[in-house]
Parts: C-alpha cells; structure tokens; sequence
C-alpha cells in the first residue's frame, strides 16, 4: 500500500499484460503472422516496446519468426501448453448438440464464436448440405470484436457503457478491418433494435450474415451462433425464419449451459 492508501500494482504486472496484448494479436495473424508495424499499430505501444517483448517470447518459443517473410506468428509451444486442458469447454458441451440439430435445419454454414477478452474466436463451424457454403472463418480464427456479425451480436448483448468501452478499446484494430467506431456502434445499436444481428454484407462479398448471442448462467454474452450464406438464400422471408432459428438454438444452449454445470 502506498502512503495515500492506493494498492500499488504488482511487479512485473504491466510488462506481463503487454505480452498478453501481443500474443493476442498475434493469434489473429494465425499461420501466417504479421509484420511488427501491425502489432506495433494495434497495441498501441512503441515499436522499441513490441520489439522487446515479441524477442522475449521467441527466446521462450512462444512466438517465431518467419525467415523468409520476416512475420511474427504464435510458436509451437502455444498448442503443446494447451494439451494441459484437453477437456471440452461446457459451452462446447453444451452446444453440440443443437449445433448439430441447427445445421440441419438450415442447410448453411454454421458458426460457433466465443467472446476472449476484447476479441471474438471462432471454436466451432458446420457445414451444411446446401451446396454452395461460406467458409468465411475456420476454427481458432481471432478478430477483435466488433468486426465480424458474432462479435457485434456479442456487444449488443453487453450494457450499452461496456460495449462502447470495448469498441473504443479496439479502434486501433478496426483500421486492419476497414470499419471504424461510428460504424460498430451503429451496428450494435441495430441488432439490440432486432434482437439479433443482420449482417448485410459478410467477410466475404456476395454474402449475408444472422447471428444471436448467448448467455451464460451468470447472464453475461459469452457466445455467439452465426449463419453465412450466399445472399439470395437470406431474403426478406427466410431471413426471420433463419433468426427465429438461431434464437431458439441460442436458448437451447443456454438452457443445456445450466446442466452442464463447470
């Protein structure tokens, strides 16, 4: 404690939350990674700041560098520390099955998306038996909320101050997504008027997107169902039919979350 009372931050604290902001752009990059002036960009932190940390977590294996492009990526060590936790999350529990059920029922592409602090990440997809599907996002894809129609469902679903706090919080990301605040509000301020969000034009041109958020046992957004599909399969008509669709699957999994239980 300090001399006025106030809790002094703990050691190291600060330093650890900057590598945490850096692993967690860097995960959106995937495979492919990102050179240091995007991590630099969306931090917000100095390019001496991202260098030192990034050069830090390459000597741990937590991150590599690509030779050939000069791009940063998560390092193999990432996916060897998560074999520690192999079990299912309850919402994936949870999910599966009216997932499964859901896919059926709308013949497109099917997405399960999670809310991880500021950002949104895709842990599930099906794909449906219409013949033309939108693989617009595959699994263990990272995009900051407010980009994709998950993450705007998502803040809808949040108090009105959080979610403004979130979008500012990630404006800096939007630039590499081509939106921008105004605009993520807006879109948040439509869904919470539908009570699902309508994507009118998705990740991929051509396309259209619905997506309803759920809730866990606490009543906090924590997830998100997404269906893509070509345009002409999202008119008017079958656009409520799809939302009234996802609506109730939100429900069956937050009602199947209660029984799941931690």
């Amino acid at each position: 404690m300090t001399a006025h009372g106030r809790t002094e931050p703990r050691q190291g604290a600060q330093a650890i939350r900057r590598a945490l902001a850096v692993l967690r752009i860097l995960a959106a990059g995937r495979e492919t990674g990102l050179p240091l002036a995007e991590v630099v960009q969306a931090t917000g932190l100095t390019r001496p700041t991202v260098h030192r940390i990034v050069h830090a977590l390459i000597e741990e294996g937590i991150v590599e560098r690509s030779e050939k492009t000069g791009r940063y990526a998560i390092g193999n060590q990432v996916p060897e520390l998560a074999l520690a936790r192999p079990s299912r999350s309850p919402l994936l529990a949870a999910a599966d099955e009216v997932l499964r059920r859901t896919s059926r029922q709308v013949g497109d592409t099917l997405f399960l998306t999670v809310r991880t602090g500021n950002d949104t990440l895709c842990v599930d997809r099906r794909i449906g038996a219409w013949p033309i599907q939108v693989l617009s996002i595959e699994i263990g894809a990272r995009r900051p909320l407010g980009v994709s129609s998950a993450g705007v469902a998502i803040l809808a679903a949040l108090p009105a101050p959080e979610a403004r706090r979130i979008v500012a919080a990630n404006e800096a990301r939007f630039l590499a997504y081509r939106t921008n605040i105004s605009a993520v509000l807006a879109q948040i301020a439509a869904a919470r008027r539908r009570g699902y969000n309508l994507r009118e034009v998705g990740l991929v041109q051509g396309t259209k997107s619905i997506s309803t958020w759920i809730k866990t046992v606490d009543g906090r957004p924590a997830a998100a169902i997404t269906v893509s599909a070509v345009r002409s399969r999202l008119g008017p008509r079958r656009e409520q039919e799809v939302a009234e669709t996802l609506l109730n699957a939100s429900r069956d999994i937050e009602r199947a979350l209660q029984s799941v239980g931690p």
